[in-house]
């Protein structure tokens, strides 16, 4: 797991849902939580989207922005974002080079098999597009709103 605090984001642009390329370069002016979640329509990811949802308008008070993130496809994230009504872009890292970038990969398994996923873990990211705070393996419950508290602070 490398350590993103301190570091400035990365210059990579990621396709998102609504047609959009999101580069968090361009992102200057915003504080921005970018939240990376296993896998679309699953309980613990659905939950904690809902959480963000549910803040979302006091983070934009403050100045932020939101965006998910997971390996899912574009077609994915946009049934997923049209079903639980999210007001923020999913970003699609299909290939997971802003998953490696963050260090959020990790190795899983599932019914004796292993393989690559998704560590859920958040980062904020400062106005001037530096890594502000990191959460790894990161628990749903209470977790968007010490985000949020976090956020209150920069």
């Amino acid at each position: 797991m490398s350590k993103m605090t301190g570091k400035n984001v990365p210059n990579l642009s990621l396709p998102a849902t609504g047609g959009k390329k999101i580069n968090l370069k361009n992102l200057k002016g915003q504080a921005v939580i970018l939240y990376f979640y296993p896998k679309d329509a699953t309980p613990g990811c659905t939950k904690e989207g809902g959480d963000f949802r549910g803040l979302y308008k006091k983070i934009k008070k403050q100045g932020g922005e939101v965006f998910g993130v997971s390996k899912d496809s574009v077609q994915s994230h946009e049934k997923f974002k049209e079903k639980q009504n999210y007001p923020f872009d999913l970003i699609s890292d299909e290939k997971g080079k802003l998953c490696k970038t963050f260090g959020v990969l990790k190795e899983k398994s599932m019914f004796g098999k292993t393989y690559e996923g998704i560590d859920r873990s958040t980062f904020v990211i400062s106005p001037k597009g530096v890594v502000k705070k990191e959460w790894r393996s990161v628990k749903v419950d209470g977790h968007a709103k010490e985000v949020f508290d976090f956020l209150k602070t920069i």
